[in-house]
C-alpha cells in the first residue's frame, strides 16, 4: 500500500511539472496548489447511551416429558388431538389393561384368603391362652399357634404388597398428562404394541411461561447478576424479544437464571430470561433475538454512524488533524439512531469527517465546508 502511494505522488509530480514547463514556467491559475477535498466535520462529544444490546436466542419449554409406558401391552385408545393443550391427570393413552385387572383381581383374593386364615389363627392363640392359664393345653401347642400366626401376619403383609404393586400396573395402563401443556404427534396409533420403558408415545411440553436463553460475554456477568432476582413488572422494556419475522414480542420479560459455569470454550456464560406467552405465541425450538436494554451509567462517546469506514472487518474513521486528514481505527459498541458508541479510538473533542469520508485517503489535504453548505453545494450538482 505504501509503495502504491508514492508511485502515485510521483506521477502526480511529473505531470505537474511537465505542465509548468508547457506553460513556459509563467505564474498564473496553474501554479496555485490543488484545492482540498470539501469535507463536513463533526467535533466528538459525550451523551447519555441508552441502547439495547442484541443476543441470538432460542425459545425453550421450562418443562418437556418425553411420554414412555410404564408396562407393555397394546394401545387400545387414544384420548386427544395431536397438538392439543391439555390439563394436569388428562387422560392420554389406554393400554389394553385386561390381563393386569385378572392380576389385580387374583392378588386381592389371595389377600383376603390370607385375612381370614389370619383371623382364625388370632382366635386359635386367644383360646389357647385363656386354656394355658389354667394349665388345660400343653405349653408346646400354645407356642406352634403363635408362631404359625407371625407367619401368617408375614403372609397377608406379602400379599398387601403384591396387590399394591398389580395396582400399579394397572394405574399405569392409562397415561395421564403430568402437568398443564401441549402434546405434539402421536408417534403410535390405537392398536400398536408397546414396551415398557422403550417405546415413545408422545412428548409433552409446558408453555406460559417460556424460557428464551442465550449466550453472553463473562464480562457481563456482574451487570447480568445485578439483574437477578427482580421482580417481574409489566410492559418493562429491559428485556424484549425480536421474533424470526422481525417483529417485536408484545410481552416483557424478566431474568430467571444464570448458569452455575463459564464455557473455557467460548468464554460464555449462559442466562435465561422467562416470558409470559398467553396466547401461545412463542413454541420451543423458536431462534429470535434478545434484546437487553442498557442505560449506561456515565457519559459515552458518540458519534455519527455515518463517518465511519469499515474496512476487512474493521472500522476507521477520519480525523481532522490541521489541513489534512488521519485515518484513525475505532472500537464500536452499540448504535443508536444514527449514533454509534464508541469504545475506544477517538476521544471528546477529535472532529471526524461525517460527509464526503468516499473521496479520503490517509494524510488527503482537505477543505472543512460547513455541512448546510456542502449540502447545497450537492444539491446544486445532482441538478
Amino acid at each position: 500500500m505504501r509503495t502504491h502511494t508514492i508511485l502515485v505522488e510521483a506521477v502526480a509530480i511529473a505531470s505537474f511539472s511537465l505542465g509548468l514547463a508547457g506553460c513556459g514556467g509563467h505564474s498564473g491559475a496553474e501554479g496555485k496548489p490543488p484545492a482540498g477535498v470539501p469535507v463536513a466535520v463533526y467535533q466528538i462529544d459525550t451523551g447519555s447511551a441508552s441502547y439495547y444490546d442484541v443476543y441470538p436466542a432460542t425459545v425453550f419449554a421450562l418443562n418437556q416429558v418425553d411420554l414412555r409406558p410404564q408396562v407393555s401391552g397394546y394401545i387400545v385408545g387414544i384420548d386427544f388431538k395431536d397438538g392439543q393443550r391439555v390439563r394436569k391427570g388428562m387422560k392420554l393413552y389406554a393400554i389394553d389393561r385386561q390381563h393386569y385387572q385378572a392380576a389385580y383381581d387374583q392378588a386381592v383374593a389371595n389377600r383376603n384368603t390370607a385375612r381370614s386364615n389370619l383371623s382364625k389363627m388370632q382366635q386359635d392363640v386367644d383360646r389357647y391362652n385363656d386354656l394355658a392359664k389354667n394349665d388345660a393345653i400343653a405349653r408346646q401347642t400354645l407356642d406352634h399357634a403363635v408362631a404359625d400366626l407371625e407367619s401368617a401376619r408375614m403372609q397377608v403383609a406379602a400379599l398387601e404388597a403384591n396387590v399394591k404393586n398389580v395396582q400399579t400396573d394397572l394405574r399405569y395402563s392409562v397415561i395421564e398428562a403430568p402437568f398443564d401443556g401441549t402434546v405434539s404427534f402421536s408417534q403410535v396409533k390405537v392398536g400398536s404394541s408397546v414396551t415398557a420403558g422403550q417405546t415413545l408415545l408422545n412428548t409433552i411440553s409446558s408453555d406460559d411461561p417460556m424460557a428464551v436463553d442465550c449466550n453472553v460475554d463473562q464480562k457481563q456477568i456482574p451487570r447480568f447478576s445485578g439483574m437477578l432476582g427482580e421482580k417481574f413488572v409489566a410492559h418493562d422494556t429491559t428485556f424484549t424479544i425480536v421474533l424470526p419475522d422481525g417483529t417485536e414480542y408484545p410481552e416483557s420479560g424478566r431474568l430467571s437464571v444464570i448458569d452455575r459455569a463459564v464455557d473455557p470454550q467460548t468464554g460464555t456464560i449462559r442466562v435465561r430470561v422467562i416470558f409470559p406467552n398467553p396466547n401461545e405465541v412463542l413454541k420451543a425450538g423458536i431462534t429470535c433475538n434478545l434484546r437487553i436494554r442498557s442505560t449506561s451509567p456515565v457519559s459515552s462517546v458518540l458519534l455519527p454512524y455515518r463517518a465511519v469506514v469499515e474496512q476487512m472487518g474493521e472500522y476507521f474513521v477520519f480525523v481532522l488533524n490541521g489541513d489534512k486528514v488521519v485515518q484513525r481505527r475505532v472500537t464500536l459498541g452499540a448504535r443508536i439512531n444514527d449514533m454509534v458508541v464508541s469504545k475506544g479510538g477517538i476521544a471528546p473533542g477529535d472532529q471526524i469527517v461525517v460527509d464526503g469520508v468516499q473521496k479520503l485517503r490517509d494524510n488527503a489535504v482537505v477543505a472543512v465546508v460547513p455541512p448546510q453548505a456542502k449540502a447545497t453545494t450537492e444539491t446544486a450538482s445532482a441538478k
